[in-house]
């Protein structure tokens, strides 16, 4: 184990030492676990629109869903009935 020094505001060291206490354990303990707890959350964060886009892949590839082939071009009109008008 590495040894490190941080800086912690008064508040969230009071919170620590409150967890700590509640749960017998040590500070450096209630330390680790949340930082641990920490660190996968913001892990999944960054793949969670990944993991979102291919559960959508999977969805198309069983339902086969069918839609005009002009879509990506004509969106504000199949969204909301405005006409693409380039010329103007």
């Amino acid at each position: 184990m590495l040894k490190t020094y941080l800086y912690l505001p008064e508040q969230l060291n009071e919170k620590i030492n409150l967890i700590a206490q509640t749960q017998n354990k040590s500070k450096a303990e209630v330390i680790r676990q949340t930082l641990e707890k920490g660190i996968t959350a913001v892990a999944h964060q960054g793949t969670a629109s990944v993991q979102a886009l291919l559960k959508l892949a999977e969805i198309g590839k069983k339902y086969k869903p069918k839609g005009p082939k002009d879509l990506s071009a004509n969106l504000d009109k199949y969204l909301w009935g405005i006409e693409n008008n380039k010329h103007e």
